[in-house]
This record gives structure tokens, C-alpha cells and sequence, in this order.
């Protein structure tokens, strides 16, 4: 969570809502790592989550990512969550809950649906909620 946290301040960093996501191989090894580009790239899809799956299935020359696990500061959307099934990624660790837009269990709760077509990947979620949701509310709090 620690290197999903240091993508996440990045984002801050450029003014863009932070959030950052990492995935790891089976042997714990960083394969790609993204934070929220959104406003910078014009990209209404430039979530960390987003980014960090292209860029694995890049690195890996595979879009099945099965054995990987995605760290992510922030509980997915449901834009995050297709994608999550779609490459079939075999765990989702988050840190802060997402009330309004989480489809982790918070709103929806799609990563463990199981009328779905795709595996349902292992959901490990609170990890370091308060620190990931500190970094969103210093943020927010910031524009207001």
C-alpha cells in the first residue's frame, strides 16, 4: 500500500484526485503502477486502476492478469471494477472506502458478483483506510 500511496501524492501532486493503484506479480513484484491522470490527459478513464492494468498487460504481453494482485489507495468505481473483471485479476487489496461510488461492497458490490461471467478475485479492503482517506480529504478540503 505504500507504493500505491506514493502514486497516489504524485496525482496530488499535479492537481489530480489522488488516488494511486499498483499491481504485483505472484512473487510480490511491483509489474506496473498508475495514479489518476484524468485532468492532465483530457481522459475521462485516466483512473490509477485503469493505468495500472494497461500498463501490466503491456509489460506482460498477457490482458490476464489472474495471478496478480491490485493494491489501490481508493475502493474502485464501477468503470475500475469491469476492468478489474475483465482481466481477471485474483485480488483487489483498497484502502479507503468510496461511499458515493465504491463497487467494492460500499455502493455496488460488482468484484464479488458472482451472476457475473468472470472469476471473482479475492477483495481485501481497510488497508490503511485512515491514511488513504486523509490524503482524499486534505484534497478536497484544499479546492473548497
Amino acid at each position: 500500500m505504500e507504493l500505491a500511496l506514493t502514486e497516489a501524492r504524485r496525482a496530488a501532486d499535479s492537481g489530480e484526485i489522488p488516488v494511486g493503484a499498483v499491481l504485483l506479480g505472484p512473487d510480490g513484484e511491483v509489474i506496473a503502477a498508475g495514479h489518476n491522470t484524468r485532468e492532465a490527459a483530457l481522459d475521462p478513464t485516466g483512473h490509477a486502476e485503469i493505468l495500472a492494468l494497461r500498463a501490466a498487460a503491456i509489460a506482460r504481453q498477457d490482458r490476464i492478469l489472474s495471478d496478480c494482485t491490485l493494491v489501490v489507495t481508493l475502493e474502485p468505481c464501477v468503470m475500475c471494477a469491469g476492468a478489474i473483471l475483465a482481466a481477471r485479476v485474483g485480488r483487489v487489496v483498497f484502502g479507503a472506502w468510496d461511499e458515493k461510488a465504491g463497487a467494492a461492497g460500499s455502493v455496488y458490490d460488482l468484484l464479488r458478483d458472482g451472476r457475473l461471467p468472470h472469476p471473482v478475485p479475492e477483495v481485501v479492503a481497510g488497508v490503511r483506510a485512515g491514511e488513504c482517506a486523509a490524503l482524499l480529504e486534505r484534497f478536497f478540503a484544499e479546492r473548497r
